[in-house]
């Protein structure tokens, strides 16, 4: 393919995807982000099977940074997808009160001036 035909299609599909995320309410965006970091593997994956093919120390230079980022971004979409579904989980309720402990707090209460 040629220079210009690579352009233009990281350019429409700029535009594919924001169009696409805009569609997307607020409450969506954050799980679906978290998902998709999850899938930037790929480039982990991609830069490490390019890593041997590399000629010259700043095509190795770039290969680290990808790898780097993706990994960065990986290990961020698994921290985000576990705290959002800590919001989801129930609270454990508290345990009632045995009458021996609230008698025994009465009693504390009672001693202090």
């Amino acid at each position: 393919m040629s220079l210009v035909t690579e352009i233009a299609i990281l350019v429409l599909a700029g535009f594919v995807g924001f169009a696409v995320i805009s569609k997307i309410p607020n409450t969506l965006h954050t799980p679906l982000m978290s998902g998709t970091n999850a899938i930037h593997g790929i480039v982990l994956l991609g830069g490490l099977l390019l890593m041997h093919e590399a000629q010259g120390w700043f095509e190795h230079l770039l290969l680290v940074i990808a790898i780097t980022f993706g990994t960065i971004n990986v290990i961020g979409g698994f921290f985000v997808t576990d705290r959002m579904l800590e919001m989801f989980k129930r609270k454990p309720e508290p345990e009632p009160e045995t009458e021996t402990e609230v008698a025994g707090d009465a009693e504390a209460a009672e001693e202090q001036p």
